[in-house]
């Protein structure tokens, strides 16, 4: 394709036919609903309009791309309804229907604006309030709540329910990294590359608006980071810096048992295994410290503990191991590239991944230590001048 003819094309990232198909079924079923709904409520011989033009539009942003800020609740119902009050306003106001047109879109889109609620077809609304003609004219502000207003809530209505019942959570809440020692320090992720500082004065240096959020924005770029990081040390794998000569316990050992295998061998975590050495869970010391009470005779289950258990309605605690270890765990396999294992602890928050091989069988254990000890000898590689 000539690359003049190129330019012209939107750079809109590749999605699945699965993907195609659910947004094709959600619009749909969206207007569906909100067509037929409408006349049932205004009935067959009804003068009223049923359903207005610019919902078409609407229904793109809702189900095609839920997570644009263009796309939420908000923007869908602040502003239609606002437009529809502006569009109103100025055909009552400017004799000239072309002129009123142009002035009712502008001003729309400033309010909006002000308003934090734009909405790209609702700028087709304020058109339709001066253009629609005497069928639109003489509801005068009560065409923002009639058809305009509620089309728009049962159009949001559909999309809340068809967006989180096929897996696109809306409304749209960016995703964060795990934060589990709730200080004021941000996540891993967020502590290395860029900061949010830095893209604050890129995002004022652009000064224009952006069909994505800001938080989105940056858990993509973060996101981005990672995927460059394993680009770059992929040749790096699990089996080259995993510890091999672990130290396991059994689901039935004794929380002293368990605290004494700690310190004894000055470690923080202990994969729990069964008789055939396969990982049933992982035992940590913030495990002993946070569900486990501490006397004078050493730790025991706590009250809370034994509280979640006889609500599970599952057997007695006995103040064993597996009453406390965090199970299922998450392994990783000795193949594995170590790229994969550093954005797996940091979106999962957690120091210690236990190395199975495929019978499920502990073969070893990784560590953060492990992996920045890995890492800093492959930046010094890379530092040391070619020969």
């Amino acid at each position: 394709m000539p690359s003049f003819l190129r330019r012209l094309l939107p750079d809109l990232p590749a999605v699945s036919w699965r993907e195609r198909l659910r947004v094709t079924v959600g619009a749909l079923i969206g207007l569906l609903v909100t067509a037929f709904v409408c006349r049932a409520a205004v009935g067959p011989g009804s003068a009223l309009p049923i359903l207005v033009a610019p919902m078409g539009a609407s229904t793109v942003l809702l189900f095609a791309v839920p997570a644009s800020p263009l796309a939420q609740p908000w923007s869908i119902l602040g502003g239609n309804v606002v437009a529809a009050l502006v569009g109103v306003t100025v055909q009552r106001l400017v004799p000239d229907p072309l002129l009123g047109a142009a002035v009712a879109g502008a001003t729309a889109i400033l309010v909006m604006l002000l308003l934090r609620c734009l909405h790209p077809p609702s700028g087709a609304v304020a058109l339709t309030a001066v253009l629609g003609g005497p069928a639109v004219w003489d509801l005068g502000y009560g065409f923002a709540l009639w058809p305009v207003g509620a089309n728009s809530a049962l159009l949001l209505l559909a999309a809340l329910l068809f967006n989180n019942l096929t897996g696109r959570p809306y409304p749209h809440r960016p995703p964060r990294p795990a934060h589990p020692h709730a200080t004021q320090d941000p996540p891993a992720a967020e502590r290395v590359g860029f900061s949010p500082d830095d893209l604050d004065a890129a995002l004022a240096e652009s000064d224009q608006l952006l069909d994505i959020s800001r938080a989105d924005l940056e858990a993509l770029l973060h996101r981005a980071e990672l995927h460059s990081f394993a680009r770059r040390a992929r040749a790096t794998r699990t089996s080259e810096i995993m510890s091999r000569d672990v130290v396991a316990i059994s689901s039935d050992a004794s929380f002293r048992e368990a605290f004494e295998t700690l310190r004894r061998h000055h470690i923080k975590a202990l994969p729990v295994t069964d008789d055939g050495a396969r990982v049933v869970g992982i035992l940590t010391q913030t495990d002993l410290l946070d569900k486990a009470a501490w006397d004078g005779h050493g730790p025991r289950l706590g009250t809370r503990e034994r509280v979640r258990f006889a609500m599970r309605g599952g057997r007695a605690p006995g103040a064993r191991v597996a009453d406390i270890m965090t199970s299922p765990v998450k392994t990783i396999r000795p193949e594995d590239p170590i790229a994969d294992v550093v954005p797996e602890m940091s979106a999962l928050g957690i120091h210690h991944l236990p190395v199975c091989g495929p019978d499920g069988r502990l073969v070893g254990i990784v560590s953060q230590t492990d992996l920045v000890v890995a890492l800093l000898a492959d930046a010094g590689r890379r530092a040391e001048p070619a020969p």
